[in-house]
């Protein structure tokens, strides 16, 4: 059976700071439109995010009924059109490596934001998507790994970053020539 999500590759994510206005959110959301919810969870430190796939209209409609179910108590919102076909795999579970080349990573304070990055950062070089961990068990931060050649890695590290919104980035790091125990840190 094929899923919204791979007809048509857009999602949208709400994150809110309240879990249950959250799980009303998501309701409002799945009733909207013709969307499928890929994930309606907590996040640390006591957020929610509601993240769906499907169409673009579709997913532009649940998100504004979204958005407006969560009133106040939204942080941040995406909808991405032509998403990168690594990024959902990198959300579900990091990916197995052969080995390690130049590693990259971008630190962000909101989940919405390092997704816009790793989305952004894949069309911007051929690298490979190791995770992308969204804020559990970290402070609501959220980050993503990416490995390829130093110059791609050096490419995508920079588009992911310049597609942030101002305020949400905390840092970015690449690492030229990882130690193969490094493996054990990013997996």
């Amino acid at each position: 059976m094929e899923t919204a999500y791979e007809k048509k590759p857009a999602i949208g994510l709400i994150e809110l700071t309240s879990i249950a206005r959250g799980i009303v959110a998501c309701d409002a959301m799945a009733k909207k439109a013709p969307v499928q919810v890929l994930r309606s969870q907590t996040i640390c430190p006591g957020k929610y995010i509601v993240l769906i796939g499907g169409d673009e209209q579709s997913v532009r409609e649940s998100i504004q009924i979204g958005k407006y179910y969560a009133g106040p108590y939204l942080v941040d919102h995406l909808i991405i059109p032509n998403l990168h076909p690594q990024v959902i795999p990198a959300i579900v579970s990091a990916r197995p490596l052969p080995g390690l080349l130049a590693v990259g990573i971008i630190e962000t304070l909101s989940v919405a934001s390092v997704i816009v990055a790793a989305d952004a950062a894949c069309k911007a070089a051929d690298i490979t998507l190791i995770e992308i961990r969204l804020a559990m068990g970290l402070g609501g931060k959220a980050y993503v790994t990416l490995t390829g050649e130093l110059h791609m890695v050096e490419a995508a590290i920079a588009g992911g970053v310049n597609a942030i919104e101002s305020g949400y980035l905390l840092r970015s790091e690449i690492i030229p020539a990882p130690h193969d125990d490094l493996k054990i840190a990013v997996l």
